[in-house]
């Protein structure tokens, strides 16, 4: 058993909760920001809008099972480019019977998984940089924090107390793990060996399965700490940062709360459009920032040197 941070289990659970339009009360802030940006990028009725229903099955070569700890998303696309046409096809044959159809980008791909796979890695490269990669640093620091928190539940009281809290609807009994409210049951010999257990940001209240010979199963759950991932985090003692990276460079970092264009932060903080761009490239080059594309503009993010350097100097 082990655990892995995966960007895919994110990108999946996230594109479904934006697809399903529904205002969730903890990525409310997310959602606002993001969904505009997938419309502008006709990512809302693309290929994921018809591998990713707002409910039901996944494609389940949509979700490899991580190598390591925490593969990268080039890593995961790989893999997934790697899929043989055979599961492609098994797997768009379950979703088809789970819906009742297949949508054209999908049919193309059953027809042609090998050269439409490319396609589907490129939109979700595209997907990445509008609603994931500039929030990665938050989002990896709390998925980290509860896999931290889950080792030592193990290492401190064993592997039944892990399962007994990891989630309600998961228990350890008489030497058996048990999943409440499954549809089908899952035994030894239909799932690999092995356990992996993935912490999500996005999964919502319940948890997600992937089980496919020969890999490992892998549940997802929600992480500890998703409530307060958006929650805003004043910073109000920024003298000592402005002493060492001046105060302009340090009114961007406080002011990349969220991502922002160069002209969104022009707006915000009086800067002429050419300073905030100096101030950036600078900010860039130090690590302390990084730019994502969207559409014809770039958003930049605080990563996750920025948060440590902002939260070691306002405790």
């Amino acid at each position: 058993m082990r655990f892995a941070v995966s960007p895919m289990w994110e990108v999946g659970t996230s594109f479904r909760l934006l697809h399903s339009g529904s205002a969730h009360p903890v990525h409310r802030p997310w959602a606002e920001q993001v969904r505009p940006r997938l419309a502008a990028a006709g990512l809302d009725r693309g290929w994921l809008a018809e591998l990713i229903p707002p409910s039901g099955y996944v494609p389940d070569f949509l979700n490899p099972a991580p190598a390591g700890s925490a593969p990268t998303l080039a890593e995961e696309l790989a893999w997934i480019l790697a899929a043989p046409a055979g599961q492609v096809r098994q797997d768009l044959d379950r979703l088809r019977h789970e819906q009742g159809f297949l949508g054209p980008r999908s049919r193309t791909l059953y027809a042609e998984p090998q050269a439409r796979l490319v396609r589907v890695t490129e939109e979700i490269e595209s997907y990445w940089e509008l609603a994931l990669a500039p929030y990665w640093a938050r989002i990896r620091a709390v998925l980290d924090a509860d896999v931290f928190h889950r080792a030592r539940q193990v290492a401190e009281h064993g592997t039944a107390h892990l399962f007994n809290d990891l989630h309600p609807s998961l228990s350890w009994d008489d030497n058996a793990l048990r999943l409440t409210r499954r549809q089908q049951t899952l035994t030894r010999k239909a799932a690999g060996a092995g356990l992996l257990l993935i912490p999500s940001a996005f999964t919502g209240p319940g948890l997600l399965t992937r089980v496919t010979l020969p890999e490992p199963p892998q549940l997802a759950y929600p992480a500890r700490g998703v409530g307060s991932l958006w929650e805003s985090r004043p910073i109000t003692r920024t003298d000592a940062i402005a002493a060492v990276l001046g105060r302009s460079r340090t009114r961007l970092l406080t002011e990349l709360e969220t991502p922002a264009s160069t002209t969104e932060l022009a707006h915000r903080t009086g800067l002429s459009p050419a300073a905030v761009s100096q101030n950036l490239t600078a900010l860039r080059n130090a690590g302390l920032v990084s730019a994502h594309r969207a559409g014809r503009s770039v958003l930049y993010a605080r990563t996750s040197i920025a948060e440590s350097v902002l939260a070691a100097a306002c405790p």
